[in-house]
């Protein structure tokens, strides 16, 4: 079994922090470095695995860009098969469609819709949740198809940015490996 405080410390001592970016007042959090080492990535997609159950869910359904290679590692792990959520254009066929607000603008996120079908359980991954607006769009997405959501998973949740509750009043779970407003890690 894990031991839940170490794997945490080591996916923090992985999150690089950069001031003032992309504008000046927000201190980005930036997971690329965890995902470069292999330990590292490895142990975020072992314990989301383990929160999240093998054979609770059909599909993982991943987020452009950097949602795809956790969810495409989680739905190894949990068997089940991987989906993507892709920015507008690249998709062939016949896709949904849905626009959202970002924190600095918009944009819109596409699925095919034959991807998923009426009953299928999902987990819909990104790195991190910060406003809401692309996890709530994904969950806009896959509920047209009729496909029901177990969760929503990330490696990092800033809750002082209100996505966490936004998706709850959605009525999906939030499964974080990560507090990002945490003070100390």
């Amino acid at each position: 079994m894990f031991d839940r405080t170490a794997a945490e410390r080591l996916l923090w001592s992985r999150v690089r922090d950069i001031a003032d970016w992309p504008k000046p007042g927000v201190l980005f959090r930036d997971l690329s470095p965890l995902m470069a080492d292999p330990h590292a990535f490895g142990t975020a997609v072992d314990l989301m695995a383990v929160e999240l159950g093998r054979g609770r869910v059909d599909a993982v359904v991943g987020i452009e860009a950097r949602g795809f290679p956790y969810a495409a590692a989680l739905a190894y792990h949990l068997g089940a098969g991987f989906v993507t959520l892709r920015k507008p254009g690249k998709l062939p066929g016949e896709v949904h469609r849905e626009s959202y607000d970002l924190e600095y603008g918009s944009a819109s996120l596409e699925l095919h819709q034959d991807a998923l079908s009426s009953g299928t359980r999902v987990i819909i991954v990104d790195d991190v949740l910060a406003t809401g607006g692309t996890a709530c769009a994904a969950i806009d997405l896959v509920r047209r198809t009729g496909a029901e959501i177990a969760h929503l998973a990330v490696i990092m949740d800033l809750p002082s940015l209100g996505g966490g509750e936004r998706v709850r009043d959605r009525g999906v779970a939030v499964a974080a490996l990560l507090d990002g407003d945490a003070p100390v890690h």
